[in-house]
């Protein structure tokens, strides 16, 4: 009963998308097991790209069924127009190819006009937050006030939960942030609709996973964001609003810890972020230009251009431990191409003090400078390789050279964007 987390070891858009769909033809069930649609997986297969922001990356596979987790907060709008979407192109083909957890919680109006006003607000100090109601949402989870599937499934009480809620928002939307007041008939009227178009997905997803990997099924379970986005994590306050560890997909899902049999930590050869916050290792000049408009690091889900720099290997090794990663799946390798030396950070110093673990405080964080050490680079072109024999000699030893700092074997090497531009040293199903 193999069960497979795909995290992401960095600041997110690692590559997930790419590697959930290679690892998904040999797996049965491929589970999304938090975030929301502030998260954009990229996939392109026969030369034409996906961007899915709630359905699982395997759905491009025939015969698999995606389940949407109970971590998952769910804007039904989106998701109605991601299987429309999907559907025109032939995928999702029957109602039993897509499942959605009846206790995941339902992004509203008010969640995403909550989160936009606020932002708006908070000025330079924002935190980046891509406006798509995921915090606020996961707020009144928290605060035990939100609505999930299986709330919004029972009209009756929906229409209470709704009525009352409307009316704390509004008065906060007014008051608070100068904002105008939501009308609680349309809004009604709208969710009504789409819980009877949903409800034929809900169910308990929990049970299912479990007798499914009980009957011996190979589950994949994929986060969005990356381990350094984790509310806990991660570089808070500028985080997502959720646990993007491996752990998270046990409490994401319903299913045991002890089910888990491996985590594939995906990490870029070299590191982005998107949005605010502390990046040791980021590039401000021509270089960091170079590697955004060679590697196209434009966020999948809101466009903007994401920061770029060097192979940070203390966030790496970070992600390792807590996840704590199997293996990696290093992607974008070929972006390194043409630039001579490389650069990976191995530790950081602080007021004249070697740092080798990922600090928590802000102002340490904003005072550190990396340590680096330099590595040869290399010319010849790297996309048709298809074994590490393929790569030229510094290549691969750029890759040995990340294996002994970040802790973690390399498990997948990624090439170029196609399916086939992959080298898969191990597979985590095995």
């Amino acid at each position: 009963m193999p069960a497979v987390v795909v995290v992401g070891a960095q600041w997110g858009d690692e590559g997930k998308g790419k590697v959930v769909d290679l690892l998904a033809r040999n797996a049965d069930i491929i589970v999304r097991y938090q975030g929301g649609n502030n998260a954009g997986h990229t996939l392109v297969v026969d030369g034409e790209k996906t961007v899915l922001h709630l359905v699982p990356s395997g759905v491009l596979h025939k015969g698999k069924v995606c389940v949407i987790g109970n971590g998952v907060v769910v804007d039904p709008t989106v998701l109605a127009i991601e299987i429309d979407a999907l559907r025109k192109r032939g995928y999702l083909p029957d109602d039993d190819s897509l499942m959605i957890s009846d206790r995941a919680h339902v992004i509203m109006p008010y969640h995403k006009a909550i989160d936009l006003a606020r932002e708006r607000l908070r000025g330079e100090g924002r935190i980046g937050t891509t406006g798509r109601g995921i915090g606020p949402t996961y707020e009144d989870k928290m605060a035990r006030v939100g609505i999930r599937f299986a709330d919004l499934l029972d009209e009756e009480t929906f229409s209470a939960t709704l009525e009352g809620t409307i009316s704390e928002k509004n008065t906060y939307l007014r008051q608070i942030l100068n904002e105008q007041a939501l009308d609680f008939e349309s809004i009604h009227a709208e969710y009504v609709g789409l819980a009877r178009r949903f409800g034929r997905y809900v169910s308990d997803t929990s049970v299912y996973l479990h007798n499914a990997l009980q009957a011996g099924k190979r589950v994949l379970l994929e986060g969005g964001q990356g381990t350094m986005l984790d509310v806990d994590h991660g570089t808070y306050p500028y985080v997502t609003s959720s646990n993007t560890v491996a752990g998270a997909a046990c409490t994401g899902t319903g299913i045991a810890p002890t089910q888990i049999t491996a985590v594939v930590g995906i990490a870029k050869a070299y590191t982005t972020r998107v949005g605010s916050g502390p990046f040791p290792t980021e590039l401000h000049d021509d270089l960091g230009k170079k590697l955004r408009q060679d590697g196209d690091e434009f966020g999948a889900t809101t466009g903007r251009p994401r920061r770029c720099g060097w192979f940070d290997a203390v966030v790496v090794r970070h992600a390792v431990r807590l996840n704590p990663v199997t293996g990696l799946a290093l992607t974008k390798l070929d972006v390194l191409t043409g630039i001579d030396p490389l650069r990976v950070c191995v530790a950081y110093e602080h007021n004249g003090k070697r740092i080798e673990n990922f600090p928590a405080s802000m102002s340490t964080l904003r005072g550190l400078t990396p340590i680096y050490e330099e590595l040869p680079g290399w010319r010849e072109p790297l996309t048709a390789a298809r074994s590490l024999a393929d790569l030229p000699k510094n290549a691969r030893a750029y890759i040995t050279r990340l294996e002994q700092i970040s802790g973690a074997p390399a498990m997948i090497v990624s090439i170029g964007a196609g399916r086939d531009q992959t080298i898969v040293l191990t597979n985590p199903f095995s």
